[in-house]
């Protein structure tokens, strides 16, 4: 069979269409008022042809919106293009707002998606990502979730590959070091974990992910809004003297071995700030990439898909690196001088803080090649942290 030709809508209530085809020899003409998508399926591609209109009408008109955001696309046009009803169109659209896409609806016009609109999703992801990368990547994208380290732990659990990424809008049970609730507000902030399962790493060698996560984030912060960073030893991102970002990494070891089996890098970033502010008890050192939804010239537009692209092609980017000059045992890391370039504690006075002791006061001297921390105490006995947290005063 071969479709020779189309002929399309004379007015909004009457469907004319002549289709040119070869059925028997015969030219089959469609009477007034049969819809042509129906006449399609069932005449020419037959029932492999029947779609789902709930979820891919809902998938594929968000693309054509993504390709002419903000210009309008009549809904006769996103019809015709995706070969559904014109109902179908205006259902996909009521999903897509409902979800919180910012969609305008104006008769005679049709469809726009804002330019300003802002809805975390696979496409808003996986469209930004690094070509290099993307092909060693799976991501999912949720709505909500409560930890996206659990997610990814649980997918570890059941054999998933290292590259199974896990990216959420909101966390219902976010964590922070050392148990630590972490604030995972839905529609301000962008929530992430990596799997990755490298070969032979011990627990001190896995500090890397960490410190890599750190790196990755700074540079994708500074490419997507054009504001600076820096990096408060050793998983904490901070802009203007506050933590927009934390990092956790959780992994398991082999006991017999004693190297990793998987690690999960979970990555936290305050995007926003939430409406109302952040909770009493984080207040003070709480901050967000943007005040208010304003970017200073940078574009909003997909601004929590395009960051965690940028983060997750970075840090893969990195990881690859590593992985291909065996770096954790041999080359120093690529991102270890973009981490002590970026490092604000490096000259400072600063308090040690370990599990069980009182702060130690100290000062930061450098960082070494593993990002281990180069602290000398009043005393004059030196040591490089590999672990602990660090409190530091930093000016307002």
């Amino acid at each position: 069979m071969v479709l020779e030709s189309l002929a399309i809508w004379f007015n909004n209530s009457i469907l004319r269409a002549i289709i040119n085809q070869h059925f028997n020899n015969r030219l089959i003409l469609l009477p007034e008022g049969f819809t042509l998508y129906m006449f399609i399926q069932k005449k020419v591609f037959g029932a492999r042809c029947h779609r789902e209109e709930n979820v891919s009408s809902r998938d594929e008109f968000l693309k054509i919106l993504e390709e002419c955001r903000g210009e309008f696309i009549s809904g006769a046009d996103a019809a015709r293009r995706l070969g559904i009803s014109g109902t179908a169109v205006w259902k996909a659209a009521r999903k897509l707002k409902s979800e919180g896409y910012m969609i305008e609806s104006v008769t005679n016009k049709g469809y726009r998606l804002r330019d300003d609109s802002d809805v975390l999703s696979y496409d808003s992801v996986s469209r930004h990502l690094d070509p290099s990368v993307s092909d060693v990547l799976t991501v999912d994208v949720f709505t909500s979730t409560d930890s996206t380290n659990n997610v990814c732990k649980n997918k570890a659990a059941e054999g998933a590959p290292e590259g199974y990424v896990a990216v959420s809008a909101n966390q219902t049970a976010g964590r922070g070091r050392r148990g630590r609730s972490f604030y995972s507000p839905s529609g301000t902030g962008l929530y992430l974990s990596i799997l990755l399962r490298p070969e032979g790493l011990s627990a001190r060698e896995s500090l890397m992910f960490t410190t890599m996560a750190a790196v990755a984030v700074c540079e994708a912060i500074e490419a997507v809004s054009g504001k600076e960073t820096g990096i408060k030893w050793v998983n904490d991102i901070f802009m203007d003297d506050r933590k927009v970002c934390g990092i956790l990494t959780e992994a398991s070891f082999d006991l017999e071995s004693g190297t990793l089996d998987y690690a999960v890098v979970g990555i936290g970033i305050n995007v926003f700030t939430p409406e109302g502010g952040f909770p009493e008890e984080i207040r003070d050192t709480a901050g967000a990439i943007y005040s208010e939804r304003e970017a200073s010239g940078y574009s909003l537009s997909d601004i929590r898909g395009r960051l965690a692209a940028a983060v997750i092609s970075r840090f893969m980017g990195y990881y690859l690196e590593a992985k291909k000059k065996n770096a954790a045992i041999g080359d120093l890391p690529a991102h270890i001088s973009e981490y002590r370039k970026r490092c604000i504690v490096i000259g400072k006075d600063i308090n040690v803080l370990m599990p069980g002791a009182d702060p130690a006061p100290a000062h930061v001297l450098d960082i070494d090649d593993e990002c281990g921390l180069i602290v000398r105490y009043p005393d004059g006995n030196q040591e490089v942290l590999r672990s602990g947290e660090i409190s530091i005063r930093l000016s307002k």
